[in-house]
């Protein structure tokens, strides 16, 4: 009888070790994501209707990307880009729906140059998501702000608002400081 007890609870010890393991092991793959992907683990989990479902988005976000050629651009690129972008900024006073236009041609064409896949937007984003949490907001604002545009229904500071955006994100591709670029202007 002594016999089987011990062994009843040295079968309990060992389940309730593991599950406790397992708890633990969950909750730092958790904490990962949530400190990787910022406030872009919110909105997926948001959309995906529970964390357990929006952790496994992210982590074939994080799997897929993987497996891209994401590169750094050379300081020929980052110059060429930079004046691009001062460009940008000033055709804004004269023409601020073709500077957004502009921004983010140069946008797409900074991504490009990193490697990064060109399909759809959302694509774009969510692979973004994965390097660069801290301004893949911004790229969605600014687009969401060109969407409108499109339909005639942005207005200057709107566009404003777009330039800025994406000027976040052109700062974050060329690994650069937003201030930095801001100062090449």
């Amino acid at each position: 009888m002594m016999n089987t007890t011990l062994l009843i609870v040295a079968i309990v010890v060992v389940i309730a070790a593991l599950a406790l393991a397992w708890i633990y092991v969950e909750r730092r793959r958790r904490a990962r994501l949530r400190a990787r992907f910022g406030s872009e683990y919110d909105r997926t989990v948001q959309t995906a209707g529970t964390p357990a479902r929006a952790e496994a988005i992210l982590a074939n976000r994080e799997k897929r990307v993987s497996e891209y050629k994401i590169r750094r651009l050379n300081a020929e690129q980052r110059d060429r880009f930079s004046e691009a972008w001062r460009r940008v900024q000033e055709n804004f006073v004269d023409d601020p729906a073709a500077a957004v236009t502009e921004a983010d041609l140069l946008v797409t064409e900074v991504m490009t140059a990193r490697g990064y896949p060109m399909s759809d937007f959302d694509q774009r984003a969510e692979d973004l998501s994965v390097d660069h949490a801290n301004v893949v907001n911004h790229y969605r604002q600014a687009h969401d702000i060109a969407a409108r545009h499109s339909r005639h229904a942005a207005t200057t500071e709107d566009l404003r608002q777009a330039l800025v955006h994406y000027r976040a994100l052109f700062a974050e591709l060329l690994e650069q400081p937003v201030e930095a670029v801001r100062r090449s202007a």
